[in-house]
């Protein structure tokens, strides 16, 4: 087995390691980015509905098991960048209150061992990085901050005027905070209806490749290598230090060491990895003295939601620009958070043809034109059953039901509710359930006592001192808005940290 050295390898390139090698890049450390996929190419099928829903050209071909143990094809996609490739851009801070203990509907969302203030540089840090255009004091539930990096991008006509109409209902709609890079502008975000869960052609979306990865790989000390697949991590006899990585490429397997591991395969693959790494010190899986590895999955609750009114077309092309967070922390007449509610990208009729394929193609075309798109999205809770598993063949069953459903009925009521008095006939529902596998996180959790937390604050595996794990397994709960911006806040975090304590 041929063997390469290095002093960093970071294994994968979505929004926690592409932003470590962007970070690390400058230390002068020689790093491997190791990615199990290849680039997206730039084709017209990256803007092509048909493609990439019907097809799935771009989503993995694996299939892991559900609770029941179904097979089911998982929203996740190899490529360099990760899931930020197809992700719509949306870069929330956790607000404050998230990293505090806070009672819901469905038990108590556990409090984080670092707090908002820790974070917040890094945040600011991170919104330049990815280019996030937003609006400070226009959303109750932000923490008092500067200025974004950039200005919100403009409702369209039909959007403005909604958002007047919620103001004239009591609620507080405030301008979503995007990751684009020059909209409007030659080169630019061209602000298209297809960035939501699409590969952006022009490369003008704030994901992982564009804003890290490539500028990361111009550097003489970073290597990339692709269709590299992770399969195992190595420790010395003892079992204290990961020394080598077991990694597949190109039909060879090579063993490649490095003094410092970082794991940042998402919450399901990196809990995965550890899993498949287990040896004779580690019998039940690396970092695992705590049993909780794998444990503890959680996912949104999301509901997808869309207002239509027959005779009411839907001339917007770029829809995604506003969110409602009045329910946040309380819903009307009830004490306990609800969650928040987001404009989303449009529907096209091939989109929800997948979803009841026996209706013809132009009747769904002639619906979704009349239509406006929504997203409720609740907490998910930690539960211990909720976990990943590795089956004996290396197969991933993931067993998660999700919790906290009285809050998020009552948020879709709620949503149904605005939009039928913003006119809107009927409103049409739509969740993945218990194959939700879009913001995982939580299965590797950070915190200071070893018996509780898989990580310590810094994302060092307890057990293990040479190894960390940056992506939204850390993630001791879930919050109501996207993780993206907490993970890639976290990785920057982490990379100073390993600058200082690691690589001096």
């Amino acid at each position: 087995m041929r063997t390469e050295h290095y002093d960093v390898i970071i294994i994968g390139s979505g929004a926690g390691g592409g932003t470590m090698a962007h970070a690390l890049s400058s230390s002068g450390a020689r790093l491997l980015i190791l990615e199990r996929g290849d680039f997206i190419p730039s084709e017209d099928e990256n803007w092509s509905p048909e493609a990439v829903w019907k097809h799935l050209r771009y989503r993995t071909t694996e299939h892991w098991l559900d609770h029941r143990g179904r097979a089911f094809r998982p929203y996740a996609h190899y490529c360099v960048g990760g899931n930020t490739k197809f992700w719509g851009s949306v870069l929330y801070r956790l607000r404050p209150d998230d990293f505090d203990a806070v009672e819901h509907a469905d038990g108590v969302s556990p409090a984080w061992p670092i707090d908002y203030r820790t974070l917040e540089p890094y945040y600011e840090r991170a919104e330049r990085l990815y280019h996030v255009h937003g609006q400070h004091g226009a959303d109750p539930t932000e923490a008092p901050r500067g200025p974004f990096p950039y200005e919100p991008i403009p409702h369209a006509p039909e959007i403005a005027e909604l958002v007047e109409r919620l103001r004239q209902q009591g609620l507080n709609p405030s301008p979503l905070p995007l990751g684009l890079i020059n909209p409007g502008q030659e080169n630019g975000c061209v602000l298209c209806n297809t960035c939501n869960s699409f590969p952006c052609k022009v490369h003008a979306k704030s994901e992982a490749d564009v804003c890290c990865v490539r500028p990361a790989t111009q550097q003489p000390n970073v290597t990339l290598w692709t269709n590299a697949y992770a399969r195992r991590l190595l420790t010395d006899p003892a079992g204290r230090t990961v020394e080598a990585v077991e990694v597949e490429r190109n039909g060879e397997t090579l063993r490649v060491e490095a003094s410092v591991v970082v794991v940042s395969c998402g919450a399901v693959n990196s809990a995965a990895l550890l899993l498949r790494s287990a040896n004779d010190r580690h019998p039940e899986g690396l970092a695992n003295s705590s049993g909780l590895v794998g444990r503890r999955y959680m996912a949104h609750l999301a509901t997808m939601m869309q207002g239509f009114h027959p005779f009411r077309l839907n001339g917007t092309v770029f829809q995604k620009t506003v969110a409602i967070n009045d329910f946040y922390r309380r819903g009307p007449d009830t004490d306990y958070p609800l969650g928040q509610i987001q404009s989303q990208g449009r529907t096209h009729g091939v989109m929800a043809q997948t979803v009841v394929p026996s209706v013809p193609l132009w009747a769904y075309e002639a619906w979704v034109a009349r239509g406006v798109d929504w997203l409720a999205m609740s907490e998910d809770l930690p539960r211990l059953d909720n976990r990943v598993i590795v089956q004996p063949d290396g197969g991933i069953r993931l067993s998660y039901r999700a919790n906290n459903l009285v809050a998020h009925r009552r948020l879709v009521t709620e949503t149904k509710r605005i939009l039928k008095r913003l006119g809107f006939w009927i409103v049409m529902t739509h969740s993945h359930e218990e194959r939700n596998t879009t913001h995982q996180c939580g299965t590797l959790c950070f915190g200071t006592d070893p018996r509780e937390s898989v990580l310590d604050p810094y994302c060092r595996s307890h057990d293990i001192a040479n190894l960390f794990v940056v992506d939204a397994s850390f993630f001791p709960s879930s919050a109501a808005v996207n993780p993206a911006l907490t993970i890639a806040a976290q990785a920057l975090r982490v990379a100073d940290h390993i600058k200082e304590n690691d690589l001096g």
